[in-house]
């Protein structure tokens, strides 16, 4: 029960009990140009906010003390803050997806009907959180011409697999001894990057393709004569 307390310290940082908002350096030229986007972001901190409260309230039902800082957290941030918004949302993406793996194990073999039902509650914001970034990534796809091709494909299980690393270094201890295994996370992790993928392709599929603007003499040449 130790090392479960202590991986629910860490979350319970990591989860809104940090920062609760964007941090890169520029992210504020950016935001501002994108007023729907800043809504949701702010939507979307106010949920994981909401779930380090429900870590809190597990930690106090453990007897347990929160933790103000951890050197994966230092590091995560320090890299968020200096590496720009575009790298931030990437890394913010990619958390939510291996974090969403952990919360699904934990839920699976932790005993206590707490926890799970915490575990629960958070697996279903963090699924719309998922969903939210695919979304976002498809639109952008689809604006800019440019779809995942299997290079973007490659990078992006490779960065997943580097996040679920991290996470498995700071928090194997706690699940392997509830029971669960090094094979069973890294197929689970492998599985929910195929679904990302295989839903952005869906999902840029749907979005409305823009209209390309004809060069001004294309535009005469293509108007009909009376």
């Amino acid at each position: 029960m130790d090392k479960l307390k202590r991986s629910l310290q860490q979350f319970q940082l990591g989860d809104g009990g940090g920062p609760a908002y964007l941090i890169a350096w520029n992210r504020d030229g950016i935001l501002a140009c994108d007023l729907g986007m800043k809504t949701l972001v702010d939507l979307w901190f106010a949920e994981e906010k909401e779930h380090s409260r429900l870590l809190g309230d597990a930690l106090k039902r453990f007897d347990v003390e929160e933790i103000h800082t951890h050197w994966s957290f230092e590091l995560f941030c320090g890299l968020r803050k200096y590496l720009g918004v575009q790298f931030e949302l990437s890394a913010l993406l990619l958390t939510e997806i291996v974090s969403h793996v952990y919360y699904k194990m934990l839920r699976k073999h932790c005993e206590d009907e707490a926890v799970r039902g915490m575990c629960q509650l958070i697996i279903r914001d963090e699924t719309g959180h998922i969903a939210f970034h695919r979304a976002r990534l498809a639109h952008e796809a689809t604006t800019n011409g440019r779809q995942p091709g299997y290079f973007w494909e490659g990078l992006f299980r490779m960065r997943g697999l580097m996040a679920g690393t991290v996470l498995w270094i700071n928090h194997r201890s706690a699940l392997i001894a509830l029971g669960a295994t090094d094979a069973e996370f890294y197929r689970a992790i492998w599985r929910d990057m195929d679904l990302f993928i295989k839903g952005l392709h869906d999902d840029a599929a749907k979005v409305p393709k823009p209209q390309r603007k004809l060069p001004a003499h294309r535009q005469m040449v293509a108007q009909p004569r009376h």
